[in-house]
């Protein structure tokens, strides 16, 4: 892949594991990986870049050290609000993909989170937000705001409560309660996979490498049908997702004729990357 990700800061490392893959790490060890204007920043730049490279077909999100991410860095981002006059809800309104530009953000792509040691706040904004989150067996995740007297305002409520339902959610929530890995995956659903630290990464890289084994097309029009589901009931998801560009593409593309091919053929096939829409 001959790739050119927009300039970061070293915040944010930005690798390619595999082939069409996507490797985003957290870098700010020193303070749990606690997002700073800079990270989300850096974040907001290479994942737009990500949604238009037609090359790159999943992101693996991760973070360096001991925590996947503490959430925000609240000094860091009080400076940044005392230079400003907006009010704190323009704010968030003005962070158009939510926490570190993934908590609200609507990806035909999929995002994996590969989580070490856990997440906390924002940090589980940005988790129940990825498509498939593997997990450290010692991790554990808590939604704190109202123990501090904020608000997981970003996006993180609904999802939560899409997930895990109106009760067990309000576990979480209204509790401030702290849950480990085997907890999230086994009753609130949040994980998909729990495994030994040093095999997080590797494991979600491997569920990558699983996705881009398949259609690029076919992956992207199921993840809008994933995405709608959401927002509407049955019938209204189908009418739109059947009349979606992503599922035009299928329909119309390359490698629909090469997935049949390869089956009468009995062989894998080869997939091209997905056309711009």
């Amino acid at each position: 892949m001959s790739l050119h990700p927009p300039s970061v800061s070293d915040e944010l490392q930005i690798d390619f594991p595999a082939e069409h893959v996507l490797l985003l790490t957290l870098n700010r060890p020193k303070v749990l990986n606690a997002m700073s204007p800079t990270m989300s920043s850096d974040l907001s730049r290479v994942l737009n870049w990500f949604e238009d490279e037609p090359q790159l077909w999943v992101t693996v999100l991760t973070g360096n050290g001991r925590l996947f991410c503490a959430g925000a860095d609240l000094k860091a981002w009080f400076a940044a609000a005392s230079n400003g006059d907006a009010g704190q809800q323009e704010r968030y309104e003005a962070m158009i993909h939510g926490f570190g530009s993934i908590s609200r953000r609507h990806s035909r792509k999929p995002i994996i989170a590969a989580v070490v040691g856990g997440a906390h706040g924002g940090g589980m904004e940005m988790l129940v937000n990825c498509d498939l989150v593997i997990a450290s067996s010692d991790a554990v995740f808590s939604f704190p705001e109202v123990k501090r007297g904020v608000v997981a305002a970003l996006g993180g409520i609904p999802r939560l409560a899409r997930i895990c339902g109106h009760q067990l959610a309000s576990e979480m929530l209204l509790l401030g309660k702290t849950v480990d890995a085997r907890e999230a995956q086994a009753r609130f659903g949040f994980v998909n996979t729990v495994v030994p630290a040093d095999q997080v990464l590797s494991t979600a890289i491997g569920f990558a490498k699983a996705i881009t084994a398949n259609s690029p097309d076919a992956v992207q029009s199921t993840k809008v049908a994933l995405l709608l589901a959401q927002k509407h009931n049955v019938e209204e998801t189908f009418h739109t997702h059947v009349w979606s560009p992503e599922t035009k593409r299928v329909d119309e593309g390359e490698n629909i004729q090469e997935g049949l091919q390869a089956f009468v053929e009995k062989r894998q096939p080869s997939w091209k990357n997905p056309a711009k829409l």
